[in-house]
């Protein structure tokens, strides 16, 4: 032994003297290959531009071609990826299946898009038109039908000869924030374990690995009531080097570690989000922006270069001299494509000789806007239970905040501004519940967290809820008695276990009435215009401490 480290010491010395065949050779360095993912998400039917010419399709391509050719240019490469939740939002696109949409994106040449929640809105048959139509893949590893996935979960793409992987995955809470009818037989297994599955399998296959996903990004991941989502995923799997994000529409750009800036300024820096090796993005919502992040592949090393968030027409409202405001875009006006235009034009004519007819009017706003009314009681929400219990002659209504998908302008309001609010063709189902049941019912309602769509709003209640339980319950103003028989009115996707709420379709008393919630406002709102939104105040009758 003593032989042996003398004569291994000596040899050591030597070789550090002069043994340079023995010394490890350099590993050649390849040559950089430069690769440019381009990212939407949650587009909600918004395949025109809005009243005051912000996003829409036809400026969005003009955008993407004009990167596309670029990164070509320069020798680069690049995929256009979407977040999901093509569906729901906007009248002219929910009266056509989304058809517009779809054929837009495959105008605008995305490569994959994940599977979101929103596109179970809809019957099978509606998806299995629209994936016929999309003419790339639509992705989620986590959605099943018996032992076989519904959707392919993931797809390689070979660009400059680095194989890159997108793998799809889909949020868990999907079956309780769709109606339940659509998704039978399909289970949405947990995501993040579904990835820990399948990165391992992935590696031996490609050389980058990219997750689009409808998960959501929620930072620190502090997702409350909801399913956890991005942030979650990228601590808990080892391996992903990009998440492709969608479903909380937000811009995910961060002020500082595990902080969101929640103010971000469009056409400002973005600094994405990044966990456990994996930077994180996501592009808000609607198509207002574009996102492009551009990476260098070289020597298994793939390296984020820059990143930024490209607004689509985006305005800010600009100060003029003589005390006025106009609209002015943060950064150049984009010029819309011409092509898509004149592709997109039928649709967008069709829709709006069906919608713009004037139902009725209002002396103000009601308000229903998300960031409001998935957290407050607002004057909309008790609107819609009046005008449900109205037509049921119910005592009391319950109304979930994710179904409520805008507000209701001052002035003129069309039939397109009521779809605009209910586009999910719910329908208005009755039950007739002891006080007891009641109790438990509203105990249920009153859990749901700020931010969460099954948060309540009421008509005909009034009580106060402290730390998730309910006291001083009254129905029509008299307290609740529990020997009493009453008539709740609530949507038939809450009533078969939507957004979390008990499943209440195997109660005896329980009747789908038919009635669609759009016709039921529409009605309402031609019967008691003109509207004075101080009538509909939610004031103090429901107290959350």
């Amino acid at each position: 032994m003593h032989i042996y480290r003398i004569t291994l010491w000596t040899l050591l010395v030597a070789c550090a003297a002069g043994c340079s065949q023995l010394q490890p050779l350099p590993t050649a360095l390849q040559p950089a290959i430069k690769i440019t993912i381009l990212h939407t998400n949650d587009h909600h039917g918004r395949f025109w531009k809005n009243g005051d010419g912000e996003y829409g399709m036809a400026a969005r391509k003009t955008v993407i071609d004009a990167i596309r050719s670029e990164v070509s240019a320069a020798g680069g490469y690049s995929l256009l990826l979407d977040g999901g939740d093509v569906n729901t939002g906007v009248p002219e696109s929910d009266l056509q299946d989304a058809v517009p949409d779809f054929k837009g994106m495959n105008l605008l040449g995305y490569d994959a898009m994940a599977v979101g929640n929103h596109e179970f809105d809809k019957p099978p048959q509606v998806l299995r038109l629209q994936r016929k139509l999309a003419k790339f893949p639509m992705l989620s590893a986590n959605i099943y039908q018996g032992t076989e996935r519904l959707f392919d979960p993931y797809k390689i793409f070979t660009l400059g000869g680095v194989r890159v992987a997108v793998m799809g995955l889909t949020t868990e809470d999907t079956k309780r924030l769709t109606n339940p009818e659509n998704t039978q037989n399909i289970e949405f297994r947990n995501p993040i374990a579904e990835a820990a599955l399948l990165i391992p399998e992935l590696q031996g296959k490609a050389d980058v690995l990219i997750a689009a996903t409808h998960m959501g990004h929620y930072a620190d991941g502090k997702h409350g009531s909801l399913a956890p989502g991005d942030v979650e995923m990228a601590r808990a799997v080892k391996g992903l080097h990009l998440v492709v994000g969608g479903h909380s529409q937000n811009a995910a750009c961060m002020q500082a570690e595990n902080v969101l800036d929640t103010g971000y300024v469009p056409g400002t820096p973005c600094l994405p989000d990044r966990q456990n090796g994996t930077w994180i993005v996501q592009a808000h919502e609607w198509g207002k922006y574009v996102g492009r992040a551009d990476f260098e592949y070289q020597n298994g090393v793939f390296k984020l270069l820059r990143y930024n968030l490209v607004p689509i027409n985006l305005k800010r409202k600009a100060l003029l001299a003589d005390g006025t405001y106009t609209l002015k875009t943060y950064t150049a006006e984009i010029p819309e494509d011409p092509a898509m235009l004149e592709m997109l034009l039928p649709h967008q004519t069709f829709g709006q000789q069906q919608l713009l007819v004037r139902v009725g009017a209002s002396d103000a706003r009601f308000e229903g806007d998300r960031s409001v009314i998935r957290k407050q009681a607002t004057s909309l929400g008790v609107l819609i239970g009046t005008a449900f219990m109205e037509r049921t002659q119910a005592d009391f209504a319950v109304v979930n905040s994710g179904g409520i998908r805008e507000s209701l302008p001052a002035g003129d309001i069309s039939y397109k501004d009521i779809l605009t609010v209910h586009p999910f063709g719910n329908t208005v189902a009755l039950l007739q519940l002891s006080g007891v049941e009641v109790m438990d019912y509203l105990r249920t309602a009153a859990r749901f967290t700020p931010g969460a769509g099954g948060f309540s709003h009421f008509a005909g209640v009034e009580m106060l809820i402290k730390s998730g339980e309910i006291y001083n319950v009254k129905i029509r103003g008299k307290a609740l008695d529990p020997n009493t028989s009453y008539r709740m009115v609530i949507n038939n996707f809450m009533a078969a276990g939507g957004d979390g709420y008990p499943v209440v379709t195997g109660h005896p008393s329980y009747v789908n009435t038919g009635f669609l919630d759009a016709e039921v406002m529409r009605t309402y709102i031609a019967k008691k215009s003109p509207l004075s939104v101080s009538d509909y105040q939610p004031g103090q009758a429901v107290v959350r401490q």
